[in-house]
């Protein structure tokens, strides 16, 4: 198993970079501008594709005295896939509901066969990435690792008074660190605390990470449902354990 010191955050923690609010246009977002264009160019293309092979077939064309005999004023035959029509069709497939015409040419259902191929992946795609979208969206935090803790003013960071981890950043060597225990004692005594029960209540009100060993931590996250740990090990450390 891995030991170390870890970051002990709130989960409503202000964040230092908010994200853009949402706006009419977020269901956008998942895809780029780029595939949104190739996305309309390919519909008006499938459209038009339809229209021009349905226009030379036989299969799409019917008689309309067959269908109506009382209407005149129309020519004899009547073809189903004029450009109004496929476009309809094309756009009833990306979305899923069908549409009132179908295509009865073999060049015509090759077309409808691959759009509807094409329609299946990217219509999965966009779900996908809009479900994951959301949830980024929700679980964004503004610290993701101690480069991140010590890279901002204004979430301030300690660690127990004449702890063990106290005396980790302290003898550290390592720049980062280094950076950090200077940014502590600049900020020293408001920084350090004399309990891990000071620096819950702290870490709880917000604007405040507690650094002490992770094995510590996850106990206190069990205990308290609005505390979370960011980034990785500081110090990891392995242990091997067998029972006697």
């Amino acid at each position: 198993m891995h030991l170390g010191i870890a970051i002990l955050m709130g989960k409503n923690i202000e964040e230092t970079n908010p994200s853009t609010p949402a706006s009419l246009f977020t269901f956008l977002e998942p895809l780029s501008f780029n595939v949104w264009i190739a996305l309309v160019i390919s519909y008006l293309a499938v459209g038009a594709t339809l229209s021009i092979l349905a226009r030379f077939s036989p299969y799409e064309w019917f008689d309309i005295k067959q269908i109506d005999e009382r209407d005149t004023s129309m020519d004899n035959h009547k073809n189903q896939f004029d450009l109004l029509n496929s476009l309809w069709f094309a756009i009833g497939s990306l979305m899923h509901q069908g549409a009132d015409v179908i295509p009865r040419a073999a060049s015509t259902r090759t077309v409808a066969l691959f759009w509807w191929m094409f329609t299946l992946i990217i219509i999965s795609t966009y779900t996908a990435q809009f479900a994951a979208f959301l949830t980024v969206e929700r679980m964004s935090t503004p610290i993701e690792s101690a480069a991140d803790l010590a890279s901002q003013q204004k979430i301030k960071f300690g660690t127990l008074r004449n702890g063990s981890t106290m005396d980790f950043f302290r003898e550290s060597r390592i720049p980062i660190y280094e950076r950090m225990w200077s940014q502590m004692q600049g900020q020293s005594p408001a920084v350090f605390v004399n309990s891990s029960k000071e620096a819950i209540t702290r870490v709880k009100a917000g604007n405040y990470a507690y650094m002490m060993e992770s094995s510590m931590l996850e106990y206190y996250m069990k205990t308290e449902c609005s505390l979370q740990t960011v980034g990785g090990l500081l110090d990891s450390k392995a242990y091997f354990c067998i029972q006697i």
